[in-house]
């Protein structure tokens, strides 16, 4: 079965900072012919890039907390601990900002980057798609207040024991799925990374 979408229209709900789309779409059935049309509204995200800085001498991390509109509604805490992050600009590779974001979110400056992945973080409506680096240091990692002031940010940068950040992810204080990615992607990787650096 060959696997075809057809879109029927494409209508602009809202532009600003992000932007959304309606669709009025048709998309080809496993069982054969086509769906009826449906309507989808996608919110446009674009490329961007995680990085979970690593310490591999000490089998430290550092995460980063802030405020999260996206977990308002939830019954928990809308402060969020996650790994840096940030979207990818014009001309930048996703090693770039990576190393960017490492500096201007956690005044941390990064030896080396292993690509963990690029996934799609809600394809069910938004276009979000991110690479997730580990990044690897050298010099011991420090919590600190960061972020870039121009852009609203607050942030606070923590360091923790793997076996603890991994408890967290367990526990649900990390209640996102990027930071939960890489930690467990590290968890599965600690002693080939810990190998390297002897």
């Amino acid at each position: 079965m060959a696997k075809a979408f057809d879109i029927l229209e494409r209508r602009p709900v809202y532009r600003g900072f992000f932007k959304l789309t309606a669709y009025r779409l048709r998309h080809t059935l496993y069982a054969g012919g086509w769906s009826q049309p449906i309507e989808r509204e996608l919110f446009h995200r674009g490329r961007c890039v995680a990085v979970l800085p690593y310490d591999p001498a000490t089998e430290t991390v550092l995460l980063i907390e802030q405020f999260r509109i996206g977990a308002v509604a939830g019954a928990a805490t809308p402060w969020l601990l996650e790994i840096v992050a940030g979207a990818v600009e014009p001309g930048e590779s996703p090693e770039d900002v990576a190393r960017r974001e490492a500096l201007e979110e956690a005044g941390c400056r990064l030896d080396s980057l292993l690509r963990i992945g690029e996934f799609y973080t809600t394809p069910g409506g938004c276009s979000e798609r991110v690479t997730i680096f580990c990044g690897l240091v050298s010099q011991p990692l420090q919590p600190g207040l960061h972020g870039l002031a121009e852009e609203g940010e607050d942030i606070r940068a923590l360091v923790a024991g793997l076996d603890e950040a991994l408890m967290w992810v367990e526990n649900g204080q990390i209640d996102s799925a990027v930071p939960a990615l890489a930690l467990q992607w590290l968890a599965l990787n600690r002693a080939r990374l810990s190998a390297v650096r002897a």
